[in-house]
């Protein structure tokens, strides 16, 4: 705590009314149909799935997964893994001083001050029962440290049918392309998703959805600029029931041109999944951006509590140094972490898994 102590010196809205009966009429976006028919209802009708892709392998291999992870977490690892190895050179015994400076060199890699702390108190700790001999003992220890702080339970099975899943985030953090990459995912494992293009207040967004829908032969519900974001999920939920699509991902804004609060919005959107499908949403996932370091852990404070999250999804971790953020926000939110975004290819959105995190990370 050396380091920290030197630092430290120097209106849920007036109520919306209720979506009893369909908005006005979407549009969806189905590869090779420029203007599909749609019901009085605004439902999507006439739609062909696209054919089916072979089903991939049901889990990538950890090996393959830690390659992955140690090929784009570079510039983590270097700012972590390298600066350890710099701080243990020619060192072999755990003192007061090396304790202190790996505590500096953890708070400069973005894992936060409390989260730092916790993961110090625990190797200082094992020091004084003289469990952490040597510079090697203290990586291990520190490794399973940051393994037991990234732990999750599994998520819970959801049986449901159509599995809907709202992702949240501010502007630019890459919440469509995640959309794109999940929809992906979803084809690969041989589901049916829908995509609905909620995010009617950013220029062209509900464009760039359905330009990733054409890519990857998946429809997408979508209205004008400027319609009642909970029209649109209206009338995307009204489609994926008479489609019996497996999953409905909602694109939602991150920034609103007008005088309402975007974190209502949100509620209202949310409010109107609930109607339309008791039970859904059935996942809310939070979209952040790793380069934004330390930001996204106020970020995520917001989100979860104008709608609460169900797991976070970490992008552009390919591109920064800051990776160590992941740490202080699985720590110091309680909110699991689900998807690293690596890259900017189709296939670069990995499931999360602690054990390969930190080994990528930490060599």
């Amino acid at each position: 705590m050396g380091w920290f102590r030197r630092r430290s010196q120097e209106n849920e809205p007036a109520a919306t009314e209720e979506v009893t009966e369909a908005p006005p009429e979407g549009e969806r976006l189905s590869p090779g149909e420029a203007e599909p028919t749609l019901s009085e209802g605004g439902e999507v009708l006439g739609a062909t799935p696209a054919e089916s892709e072979e089903a991939a392998p049901p889990e990538e291999p950890r090996k393959g997964l830690f390659r992955r992870f140690r090929e784009r977490l570079g510039r983590t690892r270097e700012a972590l893994s390298g600066g350890i190895s710099r701080l243990f050179a020619g060192r072999r015994v755990v003192d007061a001083e090396l304790l202190e400076e790996l505590e500096e060199l953890l708070i400069t890699a973005d894992l936060g001050v409390d989260t730092t702390l916790q993961l110090m108190a625990a190797m200082r700790e094992k020091v004084k029962r003289r469990e952490l001999s040597d510079v090697e003992r203290l990586k291990g220890a520190l490794a399973e440290a940051m393994r037991d702080m990234l732990a999750a339970p599994p998520p819970a099975e959801i049986r449901a049918r159509p599995r809907v899943v709202m992702l949240v985030g501010v502007n630019g953090v890459g919440k469509t392309t995640t959309i794109a990459k999940l929809a992906h995912l979803d084809r690969a494992a041989g589901r049916e998703p829908l995509l609905v293009a909620a995010d009617t207040f950013r220029a062209a967004a509900a464009e760039q959805l359905a330009a990733w829908g054409q890519r990857l032969g998946v429809d997408v519900v979508r209205q004008k600029h400027g319609a009642d974001p909970a029209a649109v999920v209206f009338d995307g939920l009204s489609a994926a029931l008479a489609r019996g699509v497996d999953t409905v991902y909602i694109d939602t804004a991150g920034r609103l041109h007008t005088k309402v609060n975007l974190m209502e919005e949100l509620k209202k959107i949310h409010r109107t999944i609930g109607k339309k499908l008791p039970g859904a949403p059935h996942e809310i996932f939070l979209v952040l951006d790793a380069t934004t370091g330390q930001n996204a852990l106020s970020q995520a404070r917001l989100f979860q509590e104008a709608v609460g999250l169900t797991g976070i999804i970490l992008t552009k971790l390919d591109g920064t140094a800051k990776g160590g953020v992941a740490l202080a926000v699985a720590h110091e939110t309680g909110i699991p972490l689900r998807y690293l975004g690596v890259g900017e290819d189709l296939d670069d959105l990995k499931p999360f898994d602690p054990e390969a995190f930190v080994a990528a990370i930490l060599g």
